[in-house]
C-alpha cells in the first residue's frame, strides 16, 4: 500500500472521542423527541429496538474501549515512572559502587605505602601523588604533586609498592619529575643480596612489556647466584641509597667472555598501576658533600 493511500485512509478515521460525542448527542435528541412528541407505545418500542438499543450497545462498547485505553495509558505512564525511578536507583548504586571500589584501591595503595614506610623507617619520607605521566601503559617517567616548596630535590629516591621506583630528575615549586628504573636511559648499580655480587640494572622498553627489566655485568665467580635471589641498590651507587629492593633474579645467562652474566629481573613495583609514591627526603652522602 502506498503512503498516500494509507494516509488518506487514516484521515477518514474518526477519533473515538468524537464518535462518543455524536452518539451522546443522538441519544439525547431521541430522548427529547420522545418527551416532546406523543408517540404510541409500538412506535417507541420499534424505535428503541431498531435505533436506541444498537446505539446503546455501541455506546457501551465505545465507552469500555475508551476506559480500557485510558487505563492502559495510565498503566504505561505508571510503568514508565517506575522504570525511571528504578533506573535512577541503579545509576546511584553504580556510582556508589564505583566510589567504593576507588576508595578500596586507594586504601590498598595507602596500606602498601604504610608498610613500605615501615620497611625503610631509617629514612625520612613524604607521600606524593602522580598527576601526569608519559604516554603509554607504563610509568617510565611521571610528575608528582610535590616540589621544592615541599623539600623535594633532584636525585632523591622514589619508592612505591615494595621497592624502588626511580629518582627525581627535575623539580618545580609544587611539582617534580621522576625518571623510573624501567626507562631506557636508566642504569642502577645493584647487588645480589645474599652473595653481595654487584651488577647493573637497566631499563628495557621491550622487556618491560613482559613485566621485566634487564641486568648485566654480574660477576659471580662462585656460581652462587640463583633465580629468585633478591636484588637491591648497591653501596657503590652514586645516587641511589643502599639496600632498596629492586626485584628478583628471573634468568641467568653466561656472557660470551665467560666472566660475567646477564639476564632478567622481575621488579617488585607494578609500573602499570602506579598512583601514589614515597619520596625519600635524603640524598646519598657523597652527593651532599
Amino acid at each position: 500500500m502506498s503512503p498516500v493511500v494509507k494516509k488518506r485512509r487514516e484521515r477518514k478515521k474518526i477519533p473515538p472521542k468524537y464518535l462518543l460525542l455524536i452518539f451522546t448527542v443522538l441519544c439525547m435528541g431521541l430522548m427529547m423527541l420522545t418527551y416532546t412528541r406523543d408517540f404510541d407505545d409500538s412506535f417507541l418500542e420499534d424505535t428503541a429496538g431498531f435505533v436506541l438499543l444498537p446505539m446503546q450497545k455501541g455506546f457501551v462498547k465505545l465507552s469500555r474501549n475508551i476506559i480500557d485505553r485510558a487505563e492502559m495509558r495510565r498503566s504505561i505512564e505508571e510503568l514508565n515512572a517506575e522504570n525511571k525511578r528504578l533506573q535512577d536507583e541503579i545509576d546511584e548504586l553504580s556510582r556508589e559502587n564505583a566510589q567504593l571500589m576507588q576508595d578500596h584501591y586507594e586504601l590498598s595503595g595507602l596500606r602498601e605505602l604504610y608498610e613500605l614506610d615501615s620497611s625503610y623507617s631509617e629514612y625520612e619520607k613524604t607521600g606524593a601523588r602522580i598527576i601526569a605521566a608519559n604516554t603509554g601503559t607504563r610509568f617510565n617517567s611521571f610528575i608528582i604533586d610535590k616540589g621544592s616548596e615541599d623539600g623535594i630535590e633532584t636525585d632523591m629516591n622514589v619508592i612505591a609498592g615494595s621497592g624502588l621506583v626511580g629518582i627525581v630528575v627535575k623539580t618545580g615549586k609544587n611539582w617534580a619529575r621522576v625518571n623510573a628504573i624501567i626507562s631506557d636511559d636508566s642504569n642502577v648499580s645493584a647487588t645480589v643480596l645474599h652473595t653481595q655480587d654487584n651488577l647493573i640494572v637497566s631499563g628495557d622498553a621491550e622487556l618491560i612489556e613482559q613485566g621485566m627489566i634487564r641486568y648485566s655485568r654480574l660477576i659471580d665467580r662462585s656460581g652462587a647466584v640463583v633465580t629468585g635471589d633478591k636484588v637491591v641498590t648497591s653501596n657503590i651507587s652514586d645516587k641511589y641509597l643502599p639496600g632498596i629492593l629492586i626485584g628478583y633474579i628471573s634468568t641467568i645467562d653466561k656472557d660470551s667472555n665467560q666472566l660475567t652474566a646477564s639476564g632478567q629481573i622481575q621488579p617488585v613495583v607494578d609500573f602499570e598501576h602506579l598512583s601514589d609514591v614515597l619520596v625519600i627526603k635524603q640524598l646519598k652522602p657523597e652527593m651532599e658533600e
